[in-house]
């Protein structure tokens, strides 16, 4: 009975250890994490927006920055969230289907806390301000579309092929 316990589980040890040798030779999960943290990138397009003498909004694209990581979530775009003088900021493929849509408050007119006997929120105005959107890499998307909610509906401020 003894010999034939050792007869049947020295065939089971090197099974195992063959198991073994071919998990370790394979890519281990760490090499796998930083193969997939390599093709993950981020984007980010900062831009500049100008009040003009006739009151409109002049918008420039000033730099886009592509960079390894991955967002840890999408914001979510709600359109009812969006007030009077925030964008909306869509990034469409070639044949202009929207990819990825984002609301970004007002930045010429933004608004802060003041600390005093209470804490106070007001709004600012200005004439100039910077503002960036991020967004993950994909090879969809081919141009970046800026809408400026208004009372009559949605108005047209920026288009630019990335």
């Amino acid at each position: 009975m003894r010999n034939l316990i050792i007869f049947l589980t020295l065939p089971f040890y090197f099974c195992c250890n063959i198991l073994q040798d071919k998990y370790l030779n394979g890519k281990s999960e760490n090499e796998t994490i930083s193969i997939l943290n390599k093709n993950a990138q981020i984007v980010y397009l900062f831009f500049k927006i100008e009040k003009t003498d006739s009151g409109s909004e002049k918008i420039t694209l000033q730099e886009k920055k592509i960079v390894d990581g991955k967002l840890k979530s999408n914001p979510i775009f709600d359109e009812n969230e969006g007030k009077t003088g925030d964008f909306v900021v869509s990034m469409t493929d070639a044949n202009g289907k929207e990819i990825v849509k984002q609301l970004v408050e007002d930045p010429l007119n933004p608004t802060r806390e003041v600390y005093g006997d209470k804490i106070s929120r007001q709004t600012i105005t200005l004439q100039n301000a910077e503002f960036s959107i991020r967004y993950s890499h994909s090879a969809e998307i081919q141009m970046v579309r800026i809408e400026k909610i208004t009372n009559s509906g949605k108005q047209l401020l920026f288009t630019q092929k990335l």
